[in-house]
């Protein structure tokens, strides 16, 4: 297995090599809106796993997916040739490509918070005309006429006195 620092600088160039060449060299429309968001390489540095993501040509658009996907796989020939050259290794990897899907798992996560805050937002608003099924001080508190009234402790119920003289039987006695 390869040094893991290693790795992770080779997966990162070749994310940029992958990235520049989509944008800049390879001029097919199906990856008009393509970004590549990660790479991962494996142990022995022979396998690249490639994430990216795919945007609509407008906000309202849904992207295309089919295409791109299609698009990443008619191009992945000459993306492997250019991180061949631009990486310098002895064995070429080869390249995976994988949709990323952690902004949809974001977009679910929001609508999830937002459900959620709906639903705080309607119990505070229930809770603020409630009142306390039982008494609204449900703690014991001392009488007002006894200023010297202390609550009952748990205890063998001896006095003080009793649990000293208790404690001596361990000496002897002449």
């Amino acid at each position: 297995m390869a040094d893991p620092a290693r790795a992770r600088r080779l997966s990162k160039r070749i994310s940029e090599i992958v990235a520049s060449a989509i944008e800049y060299e390879i001029k097919d429309p199906g990856l008009a809106g393509v970004t590549i968001v990660d790479a991962k390489m494996s142990g022995d540095l022979h396998d690249a796993t490639l994430y990216y993501t795919v945007m609509g040509s407008t906000l309202d658009d849904e992207p295309d997916y089919e295409g791109a996907a299609a698009a990443l796989e008619r191009a992945k020939g000459v993306l492997r040739t250019k991180v061949g050259a631009g990486t310098g290794v002895r064995f070429t990897p080869t390249l995976t490509f994988t949709r990323d899907t952690v902004s949809d798992s974001v977009q679910r996560m929001e609508e999830l918070l937002a459900r959620a805050r709906a639903a705080d937002a309607d119990v505070a608003r229930v809770r603020e005309g409630a009142k306390p099924a039982g008494e609204a001080d449900p703690y014991r508190t001392p009488p007002a006429d006894d200023a010297g009234w202390a609550p009952a402790r748990g205890g063998s119920g001896q006095s003080d006195s009793a649990a000293e003289d208790a404690g001596d039987d361990d000496q002897l006695e002449d």
